[in-house]
């Protein structure tokens, strides 16, 4: 068995299933996933081949082969880089690490050969089996539980979007668990039902009356939880002050496989919900603010009125603005039915 004839024994219609399906529920890169893929069927068939074991072609669905297989790094370049300008074996050895830091495999070295076990994601096993619809439902942020996976969450997502890597994880569970000790109201997520992990945030900030000429400056000077800047330019307003006129979204994020039509409007529907909630604790509420910054809304912020009020100078990033009174009144299912989510790219 060698590595040029993969595509023929495991057909390419079959390899993108499967790292469809693992790169959904892994998060894994599509690269990684696609190279996982392809080691695994290679591995599975040469263990088949080296035992004298008839070979189906093609195959349909992938087992697991038992125990370790041998392979060299120049076997994995022309398994990875096969459709591609020819990559080293040194790269290849590096992408064998990357899996195996991830869980997907096991690597042994005793000097002379590697040899690799695959360790799949148990729904991977049976391809044939569809996949169960993953449930999510809207809930509160709750502070002990949510705030390590959001920070990262927002971390992976904005060092990409802004550019640079000075959001930290540990700068954010700090900052959102005080932004819900001192009014949780605006923080909402989105949770998977099976797992109840966070895939999704937004934080409705209600903005002291002193911090309102910050909405008129450069966003990138008052940038705080996607920066290394340790003090925060906007104070947030307590229940009943009734100078608190300005709401500041700080956060809108849906992480890549929930992006869809249907859980975008319905996320959009329950800031609705909530903004409702806030007029009671700060009845002058009448702007709504936010940093347009994420390419994937664009579509969804020009849908529903967002004005753009201060363009930053020194980065491609801009405060946008609506009154509440024109957000309350807006049927998202209508006014978000011709908008198609893209994801994220991933690095």
């Amino acid at each position: 068995m060698k590595p040029e004839y993969l595509d023929k024994w495991f057909p390419l219609e079959q390899q993108h299933s499967y790292v469809s399906r693992l790169f959904k529920q892994a998060g894994l890169t599509r690269r990684r996933a696609e190279c996982f893929v392809r080691l695994w069927a290679y591995l599975l068939l040469k263990q088949q081949h080296e035992r004298g074991k008839r070979l189906v072609q093609p195959l349909t669905q992938l087992d697991v082969p038992q125990g370790s297989v041998s392979c060299t790094h120049r076997e994995a370049a022309e398994l990875f880089y096969a459709d591609k300008e020819r990559g080293s074996d040194r790269a290849a050895g590096m992408m064998i690490d990357q899996l195996a830091a991830i869980g997907l495999l096991e690597k042994e070295f005793d000097g002379q050969t590697i040899c690799i076990q695959i360790w799949p994601l148990p729904d991977l096993v049976d391809p044939l089996k569809p996949a169960e619809p993953i449930q999510i439902q809207i809930d509160d942020f709750n502070p002990e539980t949510d705030g390590v996976p959001i920070a990262n969450l927002i971390a992976h997502h904005y060092n990409r979007l802004a550019k640079d890597s000075s959001t930290t994880p540990h700068k954010l569970v700090r900052v959102l668990r005080s932004w819900a000790g001192q009014y949780s109201t605006g923080m909402r997520v989105l949770r998977r039902c099976d797992n109840h992990n966070p895939v999704g945030i937004y934080i409705l900030y209600p903005t002291a009356s002193e911090s309102e000429v910050n909405f008129f400056q450069p966003p990138s000077k008052t940038r705080f939880i996607t920066s290394d800047i340790q003090t925060d330019s906007f104070k947030i307003a307590h229940p009943g002050d009734l100078d608190c006129t300005c709401l500041y979204l700080r956060a809108w994020l849906i992480d890549n496989p929930y992006i869809q039509q249907v859980t975008v409007c319905q996320f959009a529907e329950d800031v609705q919900k909530t903004l409702v909630l806030m007029q009671a604790d700060f009845p002058n509420l009448c702007d709504l603010y936010t940093v347009s910054l994420n390419p994937v809304y664009e579509e969804m912020r020009r849908a529903l009125g967002f004005q753009k009020t201060y363009q930053d100078t020194q980065r491609t990033i801009h405060w946008v603005y609506l009154p509440v009174k024109r957000f309350l009144a807006l049927d998202m299912k209508q006014t978000l039915s011709g908008i198609k989510f893209g994801l994220l790219s991933e690095v």
